[in-house]
């Protein structure tokens, strides 16, 4: 009866339709009708034979997945490989150990007992990785743990923990600026900084390097235009990053300066302390320790764990209201496999380390810093050094370039050569200078560490200074003619930038 009674309802409807819908109701049935009853056409591809398949896959010659080098002499093709544990002292496979200058383990706490201990004991636990994002099935209780002590340590409220160190960078400057803000960078700023900016998608105005009457010039500068579109203004959100220590030179930035005009200009401050984190400051905790500054004055505060912590991976610490936003918008957070959990058991035991040992430790090595800046700069006046003498980064540069960045990078790379040879293993400075937003000049870096002793310090100086004298003093070495051409300085995608005076 239910059945007839629905049917009825439906004859009804029908007639109730206009005949526009019924007709359109009638061309869609027929258009089905024809798909399932017309005869396809044959295909007009080509019917190759297997023969001339053959012949075809025989031919073809598949691009390479990287671009062959340009000369033989290309780094890529010369590496240099490390055999067995990286630590003060390295094995090149050339006979003797040499002197690492070249890593960033400032404190060389991977080498303590403790911190291997804590990792094999994780290890022995968890397994070797969590097999998946934090925001899925990646999340173990030891990663939560160590986001706890480093939001302690940092006296912050929350800090997130990412598994790679440049995408922790590169992904938390776009979780909050996009199109249409503005972000303040010191030109010196490191290239995960770089990827970060360009892929926020904002306007970027870079000043000179630790500059901070320059910086307040160009934010007068957005304070007039400002005024010419109030409207477009309050629209814009304004960011300020920046490094502790920079990478690329070594140098401190004017905290306490840049503070000042955060506050007068409303900019949020991003610090990358990368470098600085367990290297600067009484309590081990960076540039805002080392300054005096709450922690409060700042927005956001970016590292690695890849440097002091002897581990791999990457932090941000903050208030909850900022941090917490990474987690659904940081794309390194969502959509990496989270960070093995015995590496960050590591991290748990170098935080009690410096939470312990900590003062002692930077004062050691801020001494060490000192006797090897004092030691580079009396080298041959044919290089100069850069930084900062409490920094654990130096760089060498040449006083008079040759004029063609790759033939300095070519007299760089020979003392480089030479002084391993002479025990003591450092590393050219390494940039993608077609993709460097200001590329700084080649240059040696050379990193500090505490366990440096004066008999160390004077090896150093006395292979560079050979070293250099040897290289330098070439007649060929500067008429020398390369055939690798210049890269030039052109960014793919680069956001836009105010050009510097």
């Amino acid at each position: 009866m239910a059945s007839q009674w629905n049917v009825y309802e439906s004859f009804q409807a029908l007639l109730q339709a206009g005949p526009y819908h019924l007709a359109f109701e009638g061309v869609l049935i027929l258009c089905i009708i024809w798909l399932f009853t017309a005869k396809k056409k044959p295909s007009k591809l080509i019917r190759l034979t297997k023969k001339e398949e053959e012949e075809l896959i025989a031919e073809w010659m598949p691009e390479p997945l990287v671009p062959n080098p340009p000369d033989e002499d290309h780094p890529a093709l010369n590496t240099r490989t490390v055999y067995g544990k990286v630590g003060r002292y390295i094995d090149l496979g050339k006979g003797e150990k040499v002197l690492n200058l070249g890593t960033h383990s400032y404190l060389n706490l991977g080498d303590r007992p403790e911190v291997e201990e804590s990792a094999l004991e994780c290890l022995h636990q968890y397994g070797v990785g969590s097999c998946g994002p934090r925001g899925f099935y990646g999340t173990t209780q030891v990663h939560l743990e160590l986001e706890d002590r480093i939001a302690a340590f940092f006296n912050c409220e929350m800090s997130v923990l990412y598994s790679y160190g440049f995408s922790t960078i590169a992904s938390a400057i776009p979780a909050y600026s996009k199109n249409g803000d503005i972000i303040f960078a010191d030109e010196m700023v490191n290239f995960p900084i770089q990827r970060g900016l360009q892929a926020s998608r904002s306007r970027i105005v870079y000043f000179r390097h630790n500059d901070v009457e320059h910086l307040e010039e160009l934010l007068k500068q957005q304070v007039e235009l400002d005024k010419r579109d109030p409207k477009k203004a309050n629209a814009t959100r304004k960011f300020m990053v920046v490094e502790s220590i920079y990478m690329n030179t070594g140098m401190i930035c004017p905290l306490p300066d840049l503070v000042k005009l955060r506050k007068k200009y409303k900019l949020r401050l991003f610090i990358d302390e990368s470098i600085s984190f367990g290297t600067l400051g009484e309590n081990c905790r960076g540039i805002t320790d080392y300054f005096n500054i709450p922690m409060d004055e700042v927005d956001m505060i970016m590292g690695t764990l890849e440097a002091t912590a002897a581990s791999t991976g990457g932090f941000c610490v903050g208030t909850k209201f900022v941090i917490d936003h990474q987690r659904l918008s940081g794309l390194g957070y969502c959509f990496s496999a989270s960070l093995p959990p015995m590496l960050a058991a590591s991290v748990i035991k170098v935080i009690d380390i410096l939470e312990t040992e900590g003062p002692a430790l930077v004062q050691e090595l801020h001494d060490k810093c000192r006797q090897l800046h004092v030691a580079l700069s009396t080298l041959p006046d044919k290089v100069n050094v850069s930084g900062d003498d409490i920094s654990p980064v130096k760089h060498l540069r040449l006083t008079e370039s040759t004029g063609n960045r790759c033939q300095d990078e070519v007299l760089l790379q020979r003392i480089v050569d030479k002084a391993e040879d002479l025990g003591v293993a450092i590393t050219l400075a390494a940039y993608l200078w077609d993709k460097e937003a200001n590329p700084p000049p080649p240059s040696i870096r050379i990193t500090a560490n505490k366990d440096l002793t004066k008999e160390e310090i004077s090896k150093t100086f006395k292979v560079l200074e050979k070293s250099i004298n040897e290289v330098l003093t070439k007649p060929e070495s500067k008429y020398e003619v390369l055939t690798k051409p210049e890269s030039k300085n052109e960014v793919f995608g680069k956001p836009e930038s105010t050009k510097l005076d």
